[in-house]
């Protein structure tokens, strides 16, 4: 009978550098024993500078964007140096894998911008993770590397790739567990994939955790588990809160819930496909491995302490009609429509007899075209720099502590969860 197989998820804080890298070969050395599957984030703040280059090179400035290119790849390259020594294979690994962005940006900005965004910032994972199979061979491990964008299948959907699972299945299926059965360990890329005509895509901002999901659901693994600088799942983020807790242990449904309402510890997307196969999800931490973690999986504790998460960066926006006359149901699908067009994620939306209250990050200039394509047929208010509290089992003294010295613009509770848009006493209206 064939070993379980378990699945190791390591974002970008875990490979920041050498050390990084050196703590995840100790990890996967003493805990990984057994078929293992490791999906890697690009390293540290990799993916920001890749967005920096991308930004540059779409302003036609392709000398800023081969410099900012060329620290980025100096950089692994120092890394490489550190852990493996002036005369290694993975130099020319790296190279080919940076050569084409290089490529990439002698040419003329002629594609659209997700499109070119996809092939730049993908090779910050692709560069991590050979990084990390060539240090993890250098300490005597079978490893065998795997390009993601061979092994998951999306549709043409830059930046937001919906998955092709049947394909994809097969092909991690074919692929990937021949070699874990071999006992080998198999490190690969999050984030990532393509499409049939082997255009690369994204899954999403922080869409590591994502992938090393369906790599899951798609090798029946015996259990999953992300590795992050937190002991756990805590009942707040410790950079914006003081007496936080770990929850030992979280039902699938109320994973799905926090992360839906903005938790940043686990992709939103991830909990699905493990619910579907009944996989077990452990968060543990890369500082303190050995530390139980939180487990994610079926059974339902009985209760839970108040759980808070913070979206910030929200944009409210009031539409009315021009008429003034009820936003009635054909306004609605007009408005959804748009809202699908744009891409815009909804966190909290109402409605009164004449306008239409939606709450969406504030992503780039989406917001803002959105509101120019309804400008002939609505009348647009905006308010911007709010953020969107939720407390999940609230109770009252817990929701007034979030809410005191803040401005509420949109309030709504559903059983026990409270959700509130808090600004400042004096946040600027801009109307359009």
């Amino acid at each position: 009978m064939a070993e379980a197989i378990r699945i190791f998820k390591f974002g970008g804080a875990s490979v920041c550098d050498a050390a990084g890298l050196r703590n995840v070969g100790a990890i996967i050395s003493t805990l990984g024993k057994g078929p293992l599957a490791v999906v890697v984030s690009a390293m540290g703040k990799t993916t920001n500078a890749l967005e920096q280059v991308v930004s540059a090179f779409a302003k036609t400035d392709n000398a800023t964007a081969t410099s900012k290119l060329n620290e980025i790849k100096q950089s692994h390259y120092d890394i490489a140096r550190e852990l493996l020594g002036d005369e290694h294979p993975v130099y020319a690994q790296l190279n080919d894998a940076f050569v084409e962005v290089e490529w990439l940006l002698e040419e003329s900005f002629d594609q659209k911008y997700d499109y070119v965004y996809d092939q730049i910032v993908s090779i910050g994972e692709i560069a991590s993770s050979i990084l990390l199979s060539a240090y993890l061979q250098s300490i005597d491990l079978n490893v065998k590397w795997f390009d993601a964008r061979g092994l998951i299948r999306t549709d043409g959907l830059h930046r937001e790739a919906w998955v092709d699972w049947s394909s994809t299945e097969r092909l991690i299926k074919t692929q990937v567990r021949p070699v874990l059965t071999d006992n080998y360990i198999a490190v690969t890329q999050g984030f990532i994939g393509s499409t049939s005509d082997n255009e690369t895509t994204t899954l999403g901002r922080e869409g590591s955790d994502y992938s090393a999901a369906i790599f899951s659901y798609c090798l029946d693994a015996e259990s999953m588990s992300i590795w992050k600088d937190v002991p756990g799942v805590l009942t707040a983020d410790p950079r914006l809160f003081d007496n936080v807790t770990k929850i030992d242990h979280l039902s699938y449904r109320e994973a799905i819930e926090m992360t839906y309402y903005g938790a940043k510890v686990i992709h939103p997307k991830t909990i699905k496909p493990l619910q579907n196969k009944a996989i077990p999800l452990y968060v543990k931490s890369f500082i303190e491995p050995a530390g139980a973690g939180t487990r994610v999986d079926a059974n339902a504790p009985l209760t839970y302490p108040p759980i808070i998460t913070v979206e910030r960066d929200q944009a409210l926006v009031q539409i009315s009609t021009k008429d003034f006359s009820f936003v009635a149901e054909h306004h609605l699908k007009d408005l959804f429509n748009q809202i699908a067009d744009y891409r815009l994620q909804v966190n909290m939306m109402q409605n009164s007899a004449i306008s239409f209250s939606i709450s969406v990050n504030d992503q780039e200039d989406r917001v803002d075209r959105f509101i120019k394509a309804l400008e002939d047929n609505f009348t647009c208010d905006i308010r911007r720099g709010l953020e969107l509290v939720t407390v999940r089992h609230a109770d009252e003294i817990v929701v007034e502590q979030q809410r005191k010295g803040k401005m509420r613009f949109m309030n709504e509770r559903v059983g026990n969860t409270v959700q509130m848009v808090l600004g400042k006493m004096d946040v600027p209206v801009r109307k359009d």
